[in-house]
């Protein structure tokens, strides 16, 4: 437990910005579900929409460090690859 006023206030500010990461992961993790639903539908035009409009959002989370620029780049990467895949 915190002592100090600092670190009270530390505790409060981790907190506050571990709240924040898990909402801003689960926005991205929503969008990549969004283009795997639309793939396993077998929804050509669907995924590949949901795909544009996810990519700007995983590159979001790479600026604001919530997701390694490598992990971005495989899931895009590996996206794309199975909406290639399904023509």
């Amino acid at each position: 437990m915190a002592n100090t006023k600092s670190a009270k206030k530390r505790a409060v500010q981790s907190e506050t910005r571990r709240k924040h990461n898990a909402s801003m992961k689960s926005i991205y993790r929503t969008y990549i579900k969004k283009v795997e639903a639309a793939v396993v539908a077998n929804k050509k035009e669907e995924a590949t929409k949901a795909l544009k409009e996810s990519i700007p959002i995983i590159d979001k989370m790479v600026t604001k460090k919530i997701l390694d620029k490598n992990k971005a780049a495989r899931h895009k990467s590996r996206l794309n690859a199975r909406i290639k895949k399904m023509a």
